[in-house]
């Protein structure tokens, strides 16, 4: 029997759903298990073999990546359903039909066609269901209900343990793999990629960013034993070119099948660009022999949207929200504020969770950031903003370093900072702000600013 598993039952009002969820196992917790995800769709009719899957893996660029391979395949005329996380603003975002979230009232509906099997695979489980493995059973059902073309779908952590393993990717790609959620996948990159590896199956078309040398043993090795196809970037596919342009940046891709000119990228940074790369070649992957047609990779690639990734969210003085929350998205963020951006000064908003790298993801933005204000988001996970600050003086230096334990508190202070900028040298009027450290963070700080704006 279960150890007193959260009721499952249905509700009347999304926000009825939204506790009912929060109620369960947080998506932090894992039990490296198989089992209760797999009854729960068992029970559900096992809906995530009733479309093809682009199964998406990796530590950094899953979501943005994603939300490119969408953008591509709606454009081919393909209904695709699209399931990320963690969300930005709202829980309803995680579960995306025809390029757009659920509304509050699909979301709804979307709990309550699995919330009573839910509670009969609490009944028969040691463990109830986690809040995670809930939320895939729904994007699953969701999809079959539609039902979808595809589902492009992002693991939540690692891969082979991770719920949304269940499916059996027709396509698994594997982004960059660096170091992040170690207390859970290991210490070294070679040890995160042997259990990211696991979305791939046997048949599987496996589309790999660049790794190192002892990741990409392992993707081939894994590739190898169970008789998938690999297509390497930098030998099958990659960027050719990249300039960076007004809002984003122009590219020439190399796709497995064709070669795709003036590709304009409405995001920042080169991980952005090798993204891109990643996306047009998983979606030839998934399509077929044909190179796709060169208007319509233009045109999709014009309209991909990554909310808080390198977003401008205020001007005057710029306000840039990025959820990097480890050292590798911190460095390649760094690279792209020096490739499409001129703050000067640039001050950092940080809030991190306790269970981060921070001390790596502090030292990887300390020679962009003149100054940084150590703040906290709204979590029980959330670092203290005093013990932030101390990490910080040590990397930062003690005359850098402010504090300012509430949000709202801390971007003020950065934005009059910036609005200084002679305080950090001869720079006035040309500051800027960057919110980053948490998913969480951005999310928080994208919702109080978008009001101001709206005010």
């Amino acid at each position: 029997m279960s150890e007193s598993p959260p009721v499952s039952q249905s509700v009347t009002r999304y926000a009825e759903a939204e506790r009912a969820l929060l109620a369960r196992w947080p998506e932090t917790r894992l039990e490296p298990s198989l089992d209760r995800i797999a009854a729960l769709t068992e029970l559900l009719g096992e809906p995530q073999r009733t479309y093809p899957v682009i199964h998406l893996t990796g530590t950094n660029g899953k979501t943005s990546t994603s939300r490119m391979v969408d953008t591509l395949v709606r454009a081919l005329d393909l209904r695709a359903g699209r399931f990320t996380s963690p969300h930005v603003e709202s829980m309803t975002e995680r579960i995306c039909l025809d390029g757009e979230p659920l509304t509050e009232e699909q979301f709804l509906e979307a709990y309550n066609d699995v919330a009573s099997i839910a509670a009969l695979a609490d009944e028969d489980s040691a463990h109830p269901l986690s809040f995670f493995e809930m939320v895939v059973g729904m994007a699953y059902s969701a999809f079959a209900t539609a039902p979808v073309d595809v589902a492009v779908v992002e693991v939540g952590m690692g891969g082979a343990w991770d719920a949304t393993n269940v499916a059996d990717a027709s396509v698994a790609v594997i982004l960059p793999v660096a170091v992040d959620h170690s207390a859970y996948l290991g210490s070294r990159p070679v040890d995160i990629a042997r259990e990211k590896v696991g979305i791939i199956k046997p048949g599987s078309r496996v589309v790999c960013a660049a790794q190192g040398d002892d990741v990409a043993a392992v993707v081939a090795d894994r590739v190898a034993e169970v008789g998938a196809t690999l297509y390497l970037e930098g030998r099958d596919f990659g960027v050719i070119q990249r300039v960076p342009a007004v809002g984003g940046q122009m590219l020439r891709l190399q796709g497995l099948r064709a070669e795709y000119d003036e590709v304009f990228l409405p995001l920042y940074g080169a991980h952005q660009g090798q993204n891109a790369a990643v996306a047009l070649a998983a979606v030839e992957a998934f399509v077929g022999e044909d190179p796709l047609d060169a208007g319509l990779v233009r045109a999709a690639f014009e309209e991909v949207t990554s909310p808080g990734r390198l977003e401008i969210i205020r001007r005057s003085p710029a306000i840039v929200l990025d959820a990097a929350h480890n050292p590798h998205g911190a460095a390649a963020v760094v690279h792209a504020l020096d490739d499409s951006f001129s703050f000067d000064p640039l001050i950092g908003v940080v809030a991190v969770m306790a269970d981060k790298d921070y001390q790596g993801l502090l030292a990887a933005f300390e020679p962009a950031m003149a100054a940084i204000v150590c703040t906290q988001n709204g979590t029980p996970r959330a670092l203290p903003a005093d013990r932030l600050a101390d990490v910080a003086r040590g990397i930062f230096g003690t005359d850098r370093v402010y504090v300012a334990p509430r949000l709202d508190d801390a971007i003020e202070q950065a934005a009059t900072l910036a609005e200084e900028g002679g305080v950090f040298g001869e720079a006035i009027g040309s500051g800027g702000v960057l919110i980053t450290g948490s998913v969480v963070t951005v999310g928080e700080a994208r919702t109080m600013l978008k009001r101001r704006n709206r005010a």
